[in-house]
């Protein structure tokens, strides 16, 4: 499955409004502590959005409203994996995309069977306090080696630059967070990103 190789993650629908204009067509929502009624708010937001601009929307962890919610995309930390019904998942149809920071994490994510794997922190972040130190650019080849076909995420302190260091080392999408939302030119440097990844 060929998945667009530019991926980045906003914490509010609003951010969606600015990025899918610009071409953006795989986008993460990553809600944390928001009420009930406000999450599957920003989920609907976000599915409306990115079907009107004919992008994915992948919802991070909230499995029951995704599927509440029609949505196409599920994004599972690996503690989220422990609390959630993939049979009800796989009914619904969605595609899942999961974290990986360390071998046994990978493997237990390739026998999901999922629609990628997702490896992080390739550089240190700031977006999270994380027991993993940065992975750097050979466990992006290695990581792609294990994972074959399934695609390969990178995450982790990226930078349009550094996205392309890791598309060369193996990885097939690049994501990014806070190089965006802490930009003060967040367009431009969406831009940046989708000319580093065309």
């Amino acid at each position: 499955m060929m998945l667009p190789r530019f991926y980045p993650i906003f914490d509010d629908a609003a951010w969606l409004e600015r990025a899918l204009p610009l071409g953006v067509r795989l986008v993460q929502l990553r809600l944390k502590d928001h009420a009930e009624g406000d999450l599957r708010d920003q989920v609907r937001r976000g599915l409306a959005l990115a079907r009107a601009h004919g992008a994915a929307l992948v919802v991070n962890d909230h499995w029951q409203i995704a599927i509440d919610e029609g949505a196409d995309w599920l994004h599972l930390g690996q503690e989220d994996l422990d609390g959630a019904d993939l049979p009800a998942i796989r009914r619904a149809g969605l595609r899942l995309g999961l974290s990986t920071h360390d071998h046994a994490e990978l493997y237990r994510a390739l026998a999901l069977a999922p629609d990628y794997v997702a490896l992080g922190p390739v550089w240190p972040t700031i977006l999270k306090q994380m027991r993993w130190h940065e992975q750097g650019l050979d466990r992006v080849t290695e990581w792609k080696k294990l994972a074959g076909d399934v695609p390969l995420v990178a995450i982790g302190g990226l930078t349009p630059e550094r996205g392309a260091q890791a598309l060369a080392a193996g990885a097939d999408v690049v994501s990014a967070v806070t190089d965006i939302t802490v930009n003060p030119d967040p367009e431009a440097r969406m831009r940046r990103w989708l000319a580093v990844t065309a």
